[in-house]
């Protein structure tokens, strides 16, 4: 038999957490010296323990390991309910990541308040042009919910494309439709600029996308996740010079190197006097 100080040493567990284990029924030791108190284990008792503390980092409370294992779980039964809740977790942390991106992308934007200068915001003719595309649907309507979105639209696209013969003549162009009865729900387009002429037998869509008149345009320099403060720079603007947006806006992809912070886009609002 191993003493207790031993059996943690193998277990890679403190002696004080085998003594609470002990105290509330969830390992006891093999044997307990009555003279002495010392309380000592088997080694077969490890099997055990590590499922103990397996159940334990993966969440689940003391009460209800106990209740796994003195229902006697197969191992292969066992190890399916540790790789759910390994899925759990790690899904919760991917949540977890993609909320503090949220927090850190809003923390720049309050930070860059009044920084931006909109002195770059021209208001210009956007010219017509034809692009073939792919759509998807994205929530929340928002830089978190378009991102994973649009980014495998465009690989498929790009995919379609070369299968088709089709090359691009000019940048990508993405717009946004918001569906009126769907609460912070959009259409994504993400369109590659092209010269084909429409034929059936595509697997995408080939779209002529309509002039606009007068749109205010502002250069975002960086990646897409970190939108918000050149939109919110562009909304400032149309405002106070006495525009208003008609939508659905654009986003020309003028440079697009591997590193996204390195990217060059082209914000272009459709607007009009009142």
């Amino acid at each position: 038999m191993l003493s207790i100080g031993d059996f943690a040493r193998y277990g890679c567990v403190s002696v004080r957490m085998l003594r609470h284990y002990d105290a509330i029924g969830l390992l006891r030791p093999a044997h307990v010296d009555a003279a002495s108190g010392y309380r000592f284990y088997e080694a077969g008792q490890l099997a055990r323990l590590n499922r103990v503390i397996a159940l334990k980092d993966l969440g689940f409370s003391l009460q209800q390991v106990r209740s796994i294992l003195d229902e006697r779980v197969n191992p292969g039964e066992l190890r399916g309910m540790l790789r759910l809740r390994q899925a759990d977790l790690a899904a919760a942390i991917a949540a977890d990541a993609a909320r503090l991106a949220q927090v850190e992308a809003r923390l720049r934007t309050i930070e860059s308040e009044g920084l931006m200068s909109s002195d770059d915001v021209v208001v210009k003719r956007v010219p017509p042009v034809r692009v073939a595309e792919l759509t998807g649907t994205a929530t929340p309507f928002a830089p978190e919910g378009v991102g994973p979105v649009i980014g495998p639209l465009y690989v498929e696209l790009g995919r379609r494309l070369a299968a088709a013969g089709v090359t691009a003549t000019g940048p990508g162009v993405a717009y946004y439709e918001v569906l009126p009865d769907v609460d912070d729900t959009a259409v994504v387009h993400a369109g590659m600029t092209v010269a084909t002429e429409r034929r059936t037998g595509l697997d995408f869509a080939v779209v002529d996308l309509p002039e606009i008149e007068s749109a205010a345009t502002l250069v975002h320099r960086g990646s897409m996740d970190n939108l918000m403060p050149s939109l919110q720079t562009l909304a400032r603007w149309i405002e106070s010079n006495g525009y208003r947006s008609t939508g659905p806006a654009r986003e020309l992809y003028l440079e697009c190197p591997d590193d996204p912070d390195q990217w060059v886009t082209e914000l272009q609002e459709p607007v009009t006097r009142p």
